[in-house]
């Protein structure tokens, strides 16, 4: 039988949480952390340095001889220092200190992270910030026990070097900007309103030895040749099958290490794809849910390593199965409890309710470039629009409940009834009868309305969610800002909210689809309702600079121009590596070990061709020959094609710009890639197995 866990015990062991600080912490330093923590109040210095000496206390109890200011560069991953306790050494002996000093205020190397021209070379000198609003929390592995505490990360001269930071400033603006509306209708209680994030985490699992047999796995993430296997998805029985005992093994594990860091892992099982799979937890704070989707990816690789399994983040790490993204609940709650975000039983009727969801779509419809290109990274090219994630496209899909809603406000100016769910009977006695929903679900939509939240289904699934979600408070912020200007200052409150929450339905209904966003009809439908259809990372980028974004970040301070400029200058430089990356990978792979491979077997065919016409002239030979034909002929197209893939690389190294050569790399280098895959991939199905250089799709996916 295997071990039980009492996961109420486990939950959060490694994290100096509330429960700890309220348990370590003078009563009178704790009231004072917790109004640091709630209302953004100074902490004085005496303060933090009780702080400080009791989470040493508190860490190095658990094993710690170091701690970290953790935090998360443009890289999109994150960064750490490790600095022991130890004090410098007085008569032999040392002591453990950490002073709050040390605990507020780091200063890492700030010249060698992206930043996009904010920082020279030779500008070295970054600080780190403590952000108590996210716990602190213990890591083990083969360093020791590492406390580590969650920063925001910035330049000499204040700019962000990081994702954190923006984050806490879309979630400050976002705040203010919502306590407006809930004071409009009489809410006088609350005194802070947080978005609060759920990321649904999907991944691959192969076998490590597999992997580490394959070049393009180890350098790019992905898998740059692969033939199908026979067998792929289209049978449908990985998707929620039951778990192989080595995954239920690593989920397992996995699951233990993420309790105890206090992140709320839920949900757990295959997903579509062979050797996919997905976690889910609880929505928490959006802040303190980057940080733990930080954890988890890093948590799921180790945990794989420990079970001789290598945990793929890439979101299309095998053509022609499903790619993983990384779904993004969003929604917005009062620190006294209210989801901005419930229609509640008759959303007619819940005129709140209305003006929130009318901003949104306005919102939403406005910025479509902007939340696009929040989504975008170099491996959703592969996946968004490719029927197994939403298109490129941003559109609502709100269910039928709302869109009918939403037309009777548009045509008729009143909204005088909701449709309900009513029961499912499924034909069975023995069956309860159910409660339907008053609407179905949306797997195809982008931003989909899912009861009380919204789910952005565009993220990838090796990206930070702090990038989509700091967009997305910025344009709620800022429709919920105008909205509360306008209203504020009307005279006859009833009236103006009605016909604000028409106009805003009306003028940006064309956001709204409810269809199959998977249909190359609805990308006719799109363009003639002029929303945009934004392909690739190179042409998302660009939206982040338009003097709209650039209005629109500046208002709230969540980015300066300046701060714009260099994350657009970091991704096209992030973009152009990548692919860089890439086609060296296939250039190596192809020169080194799969042209080799080839002429190996048609060497040794044409030799089996001679020896059985030596020993029997007239023995047929066609099959061999024609066999040797074909592979010869694919072998040309291969070595023709790595040839004119080299070429390009060489053109590629000439340019200088990073905009420039993104777009080179998008335009001509990506298919330069795919015309040496093709030969390859045929090939792959003509040579002999024991020739072939490296484990095939079906050995990766099928033999975990």
């Amino acid at each position: 039988m295997s071990e039980t866990v009492n996961v109420t015990e486990i939950f959060g062991s490694d994290v100096f949480s509330d429960s700890v600080m309220r348990e370590r912490l003078p009563k009178k330093i704790y009231a004072e952390m917790k109004k640091t923590i709630e209302t953004g109040a100074e902490m004085s210095p005496a303060t933090a340095d009780v702080v400080a000496n009791a989470m040493k206390d508190w860490a190095v109890e658990r094993g710690a001889t170091h701690y970290t200011h953790w935090f998360q560069p443009l890289t999109g991953i994150t960064a750490e220092k490790h600095d022991s306790f130890v004090t410098a050494p007085k008569n032999g002996k040392t002591l453990l200190e950490f002073s709050g000093k040390e605990l507020i205020k780091g200063e890492p190397d700030a010249s060698s992270f992206p930043s996009g021209g904010l920082r020279a070379t030779f500008e070295a000198r970054g600080y780190t910030a403590w952000d108590c609003t996210s716990p602190a929390f213990l890591k083990e592995d083969a360093t020791g026990v590492i406390l580590c505490i969650p920063t925001a990360f910035c330049s000499y001269t204040g700019e962000a070097l990081d994702k954190k930071t923006p984050l806490l400033r879309s979630m400050e603006a976002l705040s203010e900007q919502a306590l407006r509306i809930l004071r409009l209708f009489g809410n006088t209680t609350a005194a802070k309103v947080t978005p609060s994030v759920g990321a649904e985490q999907e991944y691959f699992l192969i076998d490590r030895e597999k992997y580490l047999q394959r070049k393009d796995l180890i350098y790019a993430g992905r898998t740059l040749f692969g033939a199908p296997a026979p067998k792929g998805q289209e049978l449908e029985d990985h998707y929620f099958g039951t778990i192989r005992e080595r995954v239920g093994a690593y989920m397992k594990d996995l699951n233990l290490e993420l309790w105890k860091l206090g992140i709320p892992a839920k949900t757990q099982h295959n997903e579509v794809a062979p050797a996919q799979h997905e976690l889910a937890p609880i929505y928490e704070e959006a802040n303190v849910a980057v940080d733990h989707n930080q954890l988890v990816m890093e948590t799921m690789k180790k945990v794989a390593g420990r079970h001789g399994m290598t945990c793929l983040l890439h979101e299309k790490p095998f053509a022609g199965v499903n790619g993983s993204g990384k779904h993004d609940n969003w929604s917005l709650i009062s620190d006294t409890g209210i989801n901005m975000l419930d229609p509640g039983k008759t959303p007619h009727e819940n005129i709140q309710f209305l003006l929130v969801l009318a901003c949104i779509m306005k919102g939403i419809d406005i910025h479509a470039d902007l939340l696009r290109q929040s989504a975008s990274n170099v491996g959703n090219d592969h996946r968004l629009g490719a029927n197994e994630a939403p298109p490129a496209i941003i559109s609502i899909f709100l269910g039928a409940q709302l869109e009918d809603v939403v037309k009777q406000l548009v045509e008729t100016g009143e909204a005088t009834s909701s449709l309900r769910g009513g029961k499912l009977n499924t034909g069975v006695h023995s069956l309860p009868v159910l409660a339907r929903d008053a609407t179905d679900r949306n797997r195809t939509s982008p931003f989909a309305f899912t009861g009380n939240k919204f789910e952005f289904r565009m993220v990838g699934s090796s990206d930070s969610i702090a990038d989509p979600n700091t967009t997305l408070n910025a344009i709620v912020a800022e429709a919920f800002c105008e909205a509360a200007d306008e209203l504020e200052a009307a005279a006859d409150f009833d009236t103006a909210v009605h016909d604000l929450i028409k106009k805003y339905m009306s003028e940006h209904q064309r956001i709204i689809f409810n269809g199959n966003g998977y249909s190359e009809l609805w990308v006719e439908e799109a363009a003639r309702r002029g929303l945009p259809n934004i392909r690739s990372m190179v042409d998302a980028t660009a939206a982040l600079t338009t003097k709209k974004s650039a209005a629109l970040f500046e208002k709230f301070g969540i980015f300066t121009r300046a701060e714009l400029e260099s994350r657009e200058e970091v991704l096209y430089e992030m973009y152009d590596k990548a692919m860089n990356i890439e086609a060296l990978t296939m250039i190596d792979m192809a020169t080194k070990q799969i042209i080799p491979a080839v002429i190996s077997y048609t060497t040794q065919l044409a030799s089996s061709i001679n020896q059985v016409a030596s020993a029997c002239p007239l023995a047929d030979t066609s099959v061999q020959q024609e066999l040797l034909l074909e592979v010869s002929a694919l072998l040309s197209d291969s070595k023709l094609a790595l040839s004119a893939l080299k070429e390009k690389q060489l053109a590629a190294a000439a340019l200088t710009d990073k905009k420039e050569l993104a777009h080179f790399y998008k335009d001509e280098v990506v298919p330069a890639m795919a015309d040496l895959r093709r030969p390859v991939d045929q090939l792959e199905m003509l040579v002999d197995k024991r020739y072939w250089p490296m484990p095939s799709y079906g050995d990766l996916i099928f033999e975990v």
